[in-house]
C-alpha cells in the first residue's frame, strides 16, 4: 500500500484530487452509464435507456449533460430527421474504466453470498 496520503491534514476533501475524483463519478447512476458506454462503444440515447432498464428519462438526460461538462462523455449529434445523438467515452472517460475494474474486483472479493450471510437465530 502507498504512503502517499490522500487527503492531507488541514486540507478540505473537496479541495484534493480524491475529491475531484469523486465529484466526477458521484450519483446514482454516473458509474453505470460510463461503464455501458465502455462495453458498448457508441450507444444512442433511448439503447442506453434500455440497457440501464431502471433510469428515468430526465435523470439520463442530466447525468449524460454532467458526464459531457466533465469531458467523460461524448455526445455527437447528427443533423437529420428525426434527430440522432450517439453517445461514447471520451479518453478522459475510458482512463476511469480501470478504477471501476478495481471497484468490481473489490465487491467480488468483499462481498458475502447470499448463502453465507450471517443470520441471527430466532428466538421465542
Amino acid at each position: 500500500m502507498s504512503d502517499k496520503i490522500c487527503i492531507p491534514p488541514g486540507i478540505q476533501q473537496k479541495d484534493t484530487s480524491f475529491g475531484y475524483t469523486l465529484s466526477i463519478i458521484s450519483g446514482k447512476y454516473k458509474m453505470t452509464i460510463l461503464y455501458y458506454l465502455s462495453e458498448n462503444k457508441i450507444v444512442r440515447f433511448n439503447e442506453l435507456q434500455r440497457g440501464i432498464g431502471t433510469i428515468p428519462f430526465k435523470t439520463l438526460s442530466v447525468m449524460l449533460k454532467e458526464l459531457e461538462a466533465d469531458c467523460l462523455v461524448r455526445r455527437e449529434e447528427f443533423p437529420q430527421i428525426p434527430p440522432k445523438v450517439e453517445y461514447s467515452l471520451t479518453e478522459k472517460g475510458q482512463s476511469l474504466i480501470p478504477v471501476l475494474d478495481m471497484m468490481c474486483t473489490w465487491g467480488e472479493k468483499n462481498s458475502v453470498p447470499a448463502a453465507q450471510e450471517i443470520t441471527i437465530p430466532f428466538r421465542i
